[in-house]
C-alpha cells in the first residue's frame, strides 16, 4: 500500500483548466442479462476527460470500474452485457453510433487500453514483436524495417533495456514489471488521444511501481493525453490523479478535485472507503473496515444501493436514490445527507 501524506496530495495538479474535452461519457448504462435476472453493472455513468487531465476511478471490486473502460471501447462481453443507454463522445463523436468496423480504427489508434494482467493481456505464442507490430502494421500500416526501428523505439521510450533483444523474447522470458511496460508500450504506439489504465499496478511490487508510475506521468506530461485510471489504492490517486470519480453498484456516488476528496469527503461511502487507508504512523491494533457486503446488481432497491451499510442512513435513502448534489465547484455526491 503506497503511503498517503501531504506530499504526495500536492504533487497531484489542479483540475485542467483548458475546455477542451477529449471524451464525453453521459448517463452511460451496461446491463447483464443473466438467468439471475438483469445486472446493472454500469448505471447511468458521466463524466468528462480534458486534455491532460487524469480522473481515477476508485470503488470495491464489483462496483462498475472495469466495466466502464470496457464500455468506452465497446468491448463489454457479448451477450451477456449491453450497453442499453448513454453517450460516449470522443471529440463530439458519439462512439455507440459506429459499427464495428468503424469501432475497429478507433480501439488501439484514438483510444488505447491497459489492461491489469499482461500476463494474459499478452499472447504467450507470439513474440513481444509480433505484438507490438500487430497495432503498428493495423493503424499505421508499417513493414518491415521501419516497423522494426519503430517498435524499437517505443521499447526506449518505455524505458526498456536492451530493445531488440528484448523484441524477440516471449512473455514468459520478461519480468513482471517488464511485461506491464511492453503492454504500456503496445498502447502507445499510435500515440492515442485517451489512454485507459485499467488496475495496471495491482500485480507489481511497490518499487517496479513507483517507477511505472512516474514514466506515465512522464509520456502524459510529453503528449498531452488524458488518462481514466482505474485503482483501488489511494496513494496511486494521490499520486496520480488530478480528480476522482467514486463508484458504488455502478454509479458514480461522488466527484471532486483530488485534493478536495481527501481533505473533504462528502459521501460516507468515500469516507469509509478513506478510513480504510492503513496509517504507518498511528499504532492501531485493528484496521478499519466497512460493515457489510457490497449488493447484488441484479437486487438493487429504489433507494440509495449504500443505505445498509451506512451509518449516517435516513428513511429517505432507502426509497428514493439521491439526485446529483454540487457541493463546491470542483466537487458533487449523490447523498442525502448534503440535500
Amino acid at each position: 500500500m503506497t503511503i498517503l501524506d501531504s506530499q504526495s496530495l500536492e504533487s497531484a495538479a489542479a483540475p485542467a483548466r483548458d475546455d477542451d474535452v477529449v471524451l464525453r461519457v453521459r448517463d452511460l448504462k451496461t446491463y447483464l442479462y443473466t438467468k439471475r435476472g438483469v445486472g446493472k453493472a454500469v448505471d447511468g455513468v458521466s463524466f468528462d476527460l480534458r486534455r491532460g487531465e487524469t480522473l481515477g476511478l476508485v470503488g470495491e471490486s464489483g462496483s462498475g470500474k472495469s466495466m466502464t473502460c470496457l464500455s468506452v471501447l465497446r468491448l463489454n462481453p457479448e451477450p451477456a452485457s449491453r450497453i442499453v443507454g448513454g453517450q460516449i463522445l470522443l471529440r463530439g463523436e458519439d462512439l455507440l453510433q459506429k459499427t464495428d468496423s468503424e469501432m475497429r480504427t478507433v480501439r488501439g489508434r484514438r483510444i488505447a487500453i491497459v489492461l491489469q494482467d499482461p500476463m494474459t493481456a499478452l499472447n504467450p505464442v507470439l513474440t513481444i514483436k509480433d505484438q507490438v507490430g500487430e497495432t503498428l502494421r493495423l493503424h499505421q500500416g508499417l513493414r518491415g524495417r521501419t516497423l522494426w526501428q519503430r517498435a524499437v523505439e517505443l521499447l526506449k521510450k518505455l524505458r526498456i533495456s536492451d530493445p531488440e533483444r528484448r523484441l524477440n523474447s516471449y512473455p514468459h522470458q520478461l519480468s513482471g514489471g517488464m511485461r506491464q511496460r511492453i503492454v504500456s508500450a503496445i498502447a502507445l504506439s499510435c500515440e492515442p488521444e485517451v489512454l485507459l489504465a485499467d488496475e495496471p499496478t495491482t500485480a507489481l511490487d511497490v518499487t517496479v511501481q513507483a517507477a511505472l508510475l512516474k514514466l506515465l506521468k512522464d509520456l502524459q506530461r510529453e503528449a498531452g493525453f488524458p488518462i481514466l485510471f482505474v485503482t483501488h489504492d489511494f496513494g496511486i490517486v494521490a499520486r496520480m490523479c488530478d480528480t476522482v470519480a467514486v463508484m458504488y453498484a455502478g454509479k458514480i456516488v461522488e466527484k471532486a478535485s483530488t485534493a478536495t476528496l481527501f481533505r473533504s469527503p462528502a459521501h460516507p461511502y468515500t469516507q469509509a472507503l478513506l478510513r480504510s487507508v492503513p496509517d504507518v504512523l498511528v499504532e492501531t491494533e485493528r484496521l478499519a473496515s466497512i460493515e457489510g457486503q457490497p449488493p447484488s446488481i441484479f437486487a438493487l432497491s429504489q433507494g440509495c444501493a449504500f443505505a445498509p451499510r451506512c451509518p449516517h442512513v435516513m428513511d429517505r435513502c432507502r426509497v428514493e436514490y439521491p439526485s446529483e448534489i454540487r457541493l463546491a465547484q470542483d466537487q458533487t455526491v449523490r447523498c442525502w445527507r448534503h440535500a
